[in-house]
């Protein structure tokens, strides 16, 4: 349970980072629409349905590769 705990928290971190991120982002990489949808999703993330995960996740997210040791995502931003 520890090692499922330490990747919940750095998972949450880098939600947070990312979250920062889109805020950052330019009208020339994102449009105005996409970003408030993107950070409507990240704001209310444990209340969204899971479709709308996917589709935040289509927006942020290259790959994610996965074995029993390591988790790699791959960000667009």
């Amino acid at each position: 349970m520890p090692y499922a705990n330490k990747k919940i928290e750095e998972l949450d971190t880098r939600r947070q980072t990312i979250s920062k991120a889109i805020g950052e982002l330019s009208v020339e990489t994102m449009s105005p629409q996409k970003e408030q949808e993107l950070s409507y999703y990240l704001d209310h993330w444990d209340s969204i349905e899971f479709d709308n995960k996917r589709k935040a996740d289509d927006g942020l997210i290259i790959s994610i590769k996965a074995t029993s040791d390591h988790v790699k995502v791959e960000w667009k931003i």
